[in-house]
Order: structure tokens, then C-alpha cells, then sequence
């Protein structure tokens, strides 16, 4: 129950096995005591004495050791109260309800202790995920050797069902990875030459050598790790709150119970035992257990519950945050879009051949530099057309207007309007109202012209939107977000198209990274928390200034896992609402818990001056601890919302 230790060594992640062990001896001895005393056995006789002391120790042993290791510490806390309870009930003769006492609040101990170990639990597999040895390639021969030996630029040789050692990149084969272990992503993911791995992840069905590009200590794997056991460690402006008062707290209940038991004796005239009594139950009801673990409960379950689903929270206090935002600004390339331009629409007149104006076009893109060239070829690709096999001569580059070439006997021309005023090359109207048509829709509109009558016509090519990103905005405002804003670098006309196609509700384009961290500055003065959601590499600035960083930069990005509060190891936008449902959820079940538990504290408290009996104020007490946690632990297996559900997440 002491909420200080550390939560995420070995011993810990044990301590469910020996916390149960201890509970369950409390319950069998104390069961055995219960039986006794009903058949009517003496109090004090030797049997009920022994099996007494027996149960006292098993069920006292964990809270005793946190108390001496509190008290080591220089502090108090509520383990002392509940062992000087439990002393109390034996010195005035109730031995079964001082056992009830132990098992119970041991069996809250079980539990809190079960909670941190399934964070653990999904660390401690993800270490061994890594394997041990290695095949390193070194000229003609291969050897196994210790991956703790190798350095970057070592070649390896991974075969069919093998897992990663390192991170680095493919330098011979092809492949395919399950790369689940790090993003929760269950499909497949193609690796072919130059394509970067990680450690730990599973190689599919084909045999390559890799390149390490990472030295072991600095994988994806085990920053991930670390980054998970720092998030654990941290404590939560609540959790920090309630460890604030603990000691104080403490004392005064102390102080609270001495009191009652001097007035009750010189004041009633009650006897001692009968003093000593209403003092004790007195320690139980006051005793704050169920407040102390009402936010570590459930914050490393839902800590637990993201990190299942590829959501990294750095610390309970991102968890907590994310809870309380009301807008979210989205960098607009890779993260809401896909970063890849693409063919949206190609406009030709009616009596146009479309198949040979792009296999025309194709044959002058293939010489050109420009990176528009890859959507216009991949489009030609996918129609099956052929690129021109006449003669080419006359190709020429002009920077910023464009490409055109002699292809045979035909002259083509690709690109704005200056590159064909610049070649005595009238346009029709029709191609520049529709090249204007696209524009305006924030599409960039390559013009095509050639020497033959009415082959002419516009291929629009624009970034493609994240199939997922509309949904994601719309299952946002489900969840309470208030405004959604694009902050992006490029052209308004542009970003507003995006806008419209998502329905976020504003747009500030045109930006460079330091006035993105102007325009955060903006939104949060104007009330309320706000989140930046990027890629991790080019808005680092504004994740790192934003209330909340979220970084969409999928595995192995390290901006993303350096500068941001919480990284979405997919690349699926729908992560988003399900991190901020479960933020959510996490934040709902820590009030729920608060007010329950000082409800409690103050209805056992008002109750002992009304002759509560210690059994009831055992029960009221420890039942109320067991239900807070069972309440954290909810979130790990509580079904997720349709609308926060992404494709692979199956709970």
C-alpha cells in the first residue's frame, strides 16, 4: 500500500505471487480461528492463541514491511495505522476482527500489487523480446555471436521466423515483418531493400542481411522500455497531492485516536478496554487506504491499456492532461495527410485520347527531376499505358514552370501556364478553367499542351488525406474536444481544402516551426488546454510547447520518442480519440474513486460516535479500499467505444 516504492523493478513485479500467498494463509488461519471461536473455544485458549498469531503474521507481513521501510525513510503511513488497528483489536480480545482487518487490507495490497504488475508484465516481455545471439556476417563466413558484442556497422544474417537482434536496414533480400510488438499494428509490413528494422520484431519468409544503424543500448526496443518504466515512476499532480497530506494525516488520526480514548475514559467513565475500543475503530474508519491508491490504480491500468494498443504515455501526468484538453492543432503532411502526392483526377476534352496525352506525358516526366514526376508516372503505371517509344530530343528543365520535350514529331509540354507563354503555345479556355477548377479545390494542377490539335488536358496531384482522419475528428468531437485547428506550412488554399475534407473547424497556414509554437501560444491563452499532434521531425518545436505533445511518427522515429508527452507507435489516427478516450476513462475513475473514499472516511467516521463495531468499520473500511481498486483495474478490460476503435484493436 505504500505508494512511494518503486513500481517497476523485479521484485515488484513478483509481488503479486507472495502478496497472494499472504492473503490466502490469513483467510485459511483465520477461517480456522473463526471456527474455534464459534464452537465456543475460550478467547485466550491455546489453539485460537496460535492459529491467531499465525494469521496476524501472514496477513500483517507486507503491510509491516512497508511500514518499516517508510519509517526507515522518515515518514508515516497508512500501513502503520492498520497494523496498530490490528494490534489493538488483539490486545482487547476481538482476535477474528483484527484478522478481518489483515486479510482484507491485504487482500487490497493483492490487488494494488496485481495492477502494477501488468504494467510490468508487458516490459519485462518486451526485454526478452530481444534476442541474445546473433549471426554476424563478416566476409565468407558467418558466426553466432553475443548481440551485446556488436557495434554499428555489423552485418547480420536474419532468417525466415527469426526475431530482429538490432535495429538497422535491410542491405540484401526481401522480407516482410510483424512489427506488432512495437506499434500493436498486426499487418504485415513489406521490407525490401534499404527498408529500416527494429529489434525484436519477427523477420517473415525471407532470409536477408541487415545492416546494424543502432548500437543495442539505443534501440527502438529498449527506449521504449525505459521510456515506459520513466512513465511509471512519475506521479500525477493528484497522486503528488494526496502524498502531501498522507503523514500529516497520519498523525493527526494518531493524535484523533489518542483524544477519543482519554475522553471516552476520563470523561464516560468508560472502562479502559471500552475506551480503547471506540479508539481503535476510530483508527480503522479514518484510515485514508482507499484514497491513497485511488489514482496509482488506476493510472498504471490505464497506462497498461494504452501501451497494449501502440499508445505511449511518458508519465501519468501526460494521462492526466490529455484528459483535460479542448483543442487539438494537427501538423497537416504526414500526420493528417499521408505525405505521398497522388493523381486525384485527370481532365482531358471529350474527344481527347487520354491514353496517349499520358503516355506522352509519361515519356517527358521520366527524364524530369521534379518530385511530381512519381505520382504522374505511378498513375501511367497503374492505367497500364505505356510510355512513348518515339524518339526524344530537345528535352528541357525549367525551374519552377516546368518540363517539355520533342517526343517523334509531337511537342510536349508540362507544367504552369509560364512555361507554355514562354513557346508561343496558346491555351484553350477550357484547360485553364478547369487547371483553375483544381487550384481552387487545393489540388496542384500540372498543365499538359501538345503540338496536336485538342490533345491538351490537367492532371491534378494533391497529398492524399489519411483514409482514417475524418473519422478520427469526428470521434473527437464524440469525445468532448471543442475545436480541432490545421497548423501547417503550406499554402492556405491548400490547407483549407484539407480542412473542409476533415471538417476540423479552423486553419492557420503559411507557418514555420517557431510560429507554430506562436499560434499554440494563441489557442491556449484563448482558454482551455491544448494538444499538438505531428510526425515528430519538423514540429518538435510545437510538440515540445504544446500542453500535450503527441508525436504520429510511427516506430523507431526519434523526435517522436524524445520530444513528445505521448507517441502513437502506428501510423493510424484513430489512436488518437482511443488515447484520449482512455485518458478520459482514466480521469472519470479517479474521481470516481476520490469521492467514494472520502464518502467512506466520513460516514465510518461520523459512525463510531454512534457505537459503530469494529467489525463493521473493518468491513465499511477495507471493502471500500478492494472496491477502489477493482474500479482502476476496470480499465483494462473495458470494451472500447466503435468510434475509438481502430481497425486492429480488438477490446
Amino acid at each position: 500500500m505504500d505508494s512511494s516504492k518503486p513500481k517497476t523493478s523485479h521484485s515488484e513485479a513478483a509481488a503479486p505471487v507472495g502478496a497472494a500467498v499472504a492473503t490466502l494463509l490469513c483467510a485459511v488461519l483465520g477461517g480456522v480461528v473463526a471456527i474455534l471461536h464459534f464452537q465456543g473455544a475460550l478467547p485466550f485458549s491455546r489453539q485460537m492463541l496460535l492459529f491467531g498469531v499465525l494469521a496476524y503474521l501472514a496477513g500483517a507481513c507486507i503491510p509491516s514491511l512497508n511500514a518499516v521501510r517508510a519509517l526507515r525513510g522518515g515518514s508515516l503511513n497508512v500501513d502503520i495505522l492498520m497494523i496498530l488497528a490490528a494490534l489493538g483489536a488483539a490486545v482487547i480480545g476481538d482476535w477474528l476482527e483484527g484478522i478481518v482487518l489483515l486479510f482484507l487490507f491485504s487482500l487490497s495490497g493483492t490487488l494494488e500489487a496485481f495492477a502494477m504488475y501488468r504494467t510490468t508484465r508487458s516490459i519485462e516481455s518486451l526485454i526478452q523480446l530481444r534476442p541474445s545471439e546473433a549471426t554476424l556476417v563478416t566476409e565468407n563466413f558467418e558466426q553466432l555471436v553475443a548481440v551485446d558484442s556488436l557495434t554499428t556497422g555489423c552485418v547480420l544474417r536474419v532468417r525466415p521466423g527469426e526475431r530482429f537482434p538490432v535495429d538497422g536496414v535491410i542491405s540484401e533480400g526481401e522480407t516482410w515483418a510483424d512489427e506488432s510488438t512495437l506499434t500493436g499494428e498486426s499487418e504485415q509490413i513489406v521490407k525490401s531493400l534499404g527498408a529500416q528494422v527494429f529489434s525484436g520484431t519477427i523477420n517473415g519468409q525471407g532470409s536477408v542481411l541487415v545492416t546494424m544503424t543502432r548500437a543495442v543500448a539505443d534501440t527502438t526496443l529498449e527506449r521504449i522500455v525505459h521510456m515506459v518504466q520513466e512513465a511509471q515512476a512519475q506521479k500525477t499532480p493528484t497522486q503528488r497531492f494526496v502524498e502531501s497530506w498522507q503523514q500529516p494525516y497520519v498523525i493527526g488520526v494518531l493524535s484523533l485516536a489518542a483524544i477519543v480514548f482519554l475522553a471516552t475514559r476520563l470523561l464516560l467513565q468508560n472502562s479502559w478496554q471500552s475506551a480503547f475500543y471506540h479508539a481503535m475503530v476510530l483508527l480503522v474508519a479514518a484510515s485514508p487506504c482507499a484514497v491513497v491508491v485511488s489514482s496509482p490504480a488506476v493510472l498504471l491500468s490505464a497506462i497498461a491499456r494504452a501501451g497494449r494498443q501502440g499508445i505511449l504515455f511518458k508519465g501519468g501526468v501526460h494521462l492526466e492532461n490529455l484528459s483535460k484538453v479542448e483543442t487539438i492543432a494537427f501538423d497537416k503532411t504526414g500526420t493528417v495527410t499521408l505525405g505521398k502526392p497522388a493523381v486525384t483526377e485527370v481532365w482531358v476534352p471529350s474527344n481527347a485520347d487520354v491514353n496517349q496525352l499520358l503516355s506522352l506525358a509519361a515519356a517527358v516526366e521520366h527524364h524530369s527531376e521534379h518530385p511530381l514526376k512519381v505520382p504522374v508516372l505511378a498513375e501511367v503505371d497503374r492505367r497500364s499505358i505505356q510510355r512513348s517509344a518515339a524518339t526524344m530530343t530537345e528535352f528541357h528543365s525549367h525551374t519552377g514552370l516546368g518540363v517539355h520535350a520533342q517526343i517523334g514529331d509531337i511537342w510536349v509540354g508540362i507544367g504552369r501556364e509560364g512555361l507554355f507563354e514562354g513557346h508561343d503555345q496558346r491555351l484553350p479556355d477550357d484547360l485553364l478553367e478547369n487547371a483553375r477548377r483544381i487550384r481552387e479545390a487545393g489540388q496542384t494542377a500540372l498543365l499538359i499542351a501538345t503540338s496536336v490539335q485538342n490533345l491538351y488536358g490537367v492532371i491534378g496531384v494533391a497529398d492524399q488525406l489519411r483514409p482514417e482522419a475524418a473519422a478520427a475528428l469526428a470521434a473527437l468531437r464524440e469525445l468532448g474536444i471543442h475545436k480541432s485547428i490545421i497548423l501547417t506550412g503550406d499554402h492556405e488554399r491548400v490547407a483549407r481544402a484539407v480542412a473542409r475534407q476533415l471538417g476540423a473547424d479552423d486553419v492557420r497556414a503559411g507557418l514555420l516551426p517557431d510560429q507554430k509554437v506562436v499560434e499554440l501560444g494563441l489557442l491556449a491563452k484563448s482558454g482551455g488546454m491544448v494538444a499538438m499532434i505531428g510526425d515528430g521531425v519538423n514540429d518538435a518545436p510545437a510538440l515540445a510547447a504544446a500542453s500535450v505533445g503527441i508525436a504520429m511518427g510511427g516506430a523507431g522515429t526519434d523526435v517522436a520518442l524524445e520530444v513528445a508527452d505521448v507517441v502513437l507507435m502506428r501510423d493510424d489516427l484513430k489512436a488518437l480519440p482511443l488515447a484520449v478516450w482512455i485518458s478520459q476513462q482514466a480521469r472519470r475513475r479517479v474521481r470516481q474513486n476520490m469521492i467514494f473514499s472520502f464518502s467512506m472516511i466520513a460516514v465510518l467516521v461520523i459512525s463510531t460516535f454512534f457505537r459503530l463495531p469494529l467489525w463493521l468499520g473493518v468491513l465499511g473500511h477495507e471493502g471500500s479500499t478492494v472496491l477502489v481498486v477493482l474500479n482502476g483495474l476496470r480499465i483494462l478490460w473495458e470494451r472500447t467505444p466503435d468510434f475509438a476503435r481502430s481497425r486492429n484493436t480488438s477490446k
